[in-house]
């Protein structure tokens, strides 16, 4: 059915009424909408026209038919849904209560004053041993070997602790001379601390031929106080570095010139006995300091 454009069924709602206000029945069912609620010019708003009521039913349908058809999940959801079933079952259990030990890492002050109590108590008990060249200063057995990192730092603690005193420090190098190896075990087997064979774990330091332990002894003498005490009968150190050694407590062997080997009048050659098994003589300087 073709509308022609004049006619009054395409404008029928922008009918003007009659002047006279002798409009019939039939134009005014026609101006009148069927909805009193349609008010507006265009269809933006045209979700505002369904009544709340049909609204309400339509979410209640929804929700009710929504178990019948359960919507899929994604592939992200299934992975990370996977991913929370395998951590759940891949924790370990938890301990029971009771049975979790609260373990206190700081300790009390008291503990710790009755530790160094214990330590010094124990250092003056020990007897004074007879240690080569160790009356009048301090000996230290240590090693400069990097290869056991914790026994390096270790004796590099210990040195640096000792020097700060000014007193003379007399470092036996085990690594430079394998005499100081044979001499420190001899000295702990005649306290009580070993035997012979045993090994020697450094560094040891011995104070005026009294010994006082290991690295971990020094550290909490140095820290309550007590070591500068076992200082005290020492004589002050000669400032400087030893112009014959250069502080390095060795010389270079004359005889053989640090090969450790003599040439023999028939072409041979012998063992020097002169020097160490490195070609080195210990400093007659530093031994007199």
């Amino acid at each position: 059915m073709i509308i022609p454009v004049d006619s009054p069924q395409m404008w029928r709602y922008r009918i003007k009424p009659n002047l006279n206000g002798s409009n019939n029945s039939r134009s005014r069912d026609r101006r009148i909408p069927t909805n009193p609620e349609f008010n507006h010019q265009s269809l933006k708003d045209i979700q505002s026209l369904f009544p709340q009521d049909d609204n309400h039913n339509h979410n209640s349908n929804t929700t009710q038919n929504e178990p019948s058809s359960p919507s899929q999940k994604s592939v992200f959801q299934r992975v990370h849904l996977a991913n929370k079933i395998t951590r759940a079952f891949s924790r370990p259990k938890p301990e029971p209560q009771e049975n979790v030990v609260q373990v206190n890492k700081s300790t009390p002050a008291c503990d710790q004053s009755e530790t160094f109590e214990i330590t010094r108590k124990s250092i003056k008990s020990e007897p004074k041993v007879k240690v080569p060249g160790g009356d009048k200063r301090v000996v230290v057995y240590m090693t400069s070997i990097r290869a056991v990192r914790s026994t390096f730092e270790a004796c590099k603690t210990v040195r640096s602790i000792l020097q700060g005193f000014r007193v003379p420090v007399d470092e036996r190098d085990l690594a430079m001379d394998s005499a100081f190896s044979d001499e420190i075990r001899k000295i702990m087997a005649q306290i009580g601390h070993g035997y012979n064979g045993k090994r020697v774990e450094l560094p040891r330091v011995f104070i005026g031929g009294r010994y006082i332990g290991g690295a971990d002894e020094v550290l909490e003498l140095h820290e309550m106080g007590e070591l500068k005490k076992f200082m005290a009968g020492l004589p002050a150190a000669t400032p400087g570095v030893c112009k014959s050694c250069g502080d390095f407590r060795f010389n270079l062997c004359l005889e053989c010139n640090g090969s450790h080997k003599c040439h023999l009048e028939d072409g041979g050659f012998t063992t020097c006995m002169e020097c160490n098994e490195n070609g080195l003589i210990r400093c007659t300087s530093c031994l007199c300091d």
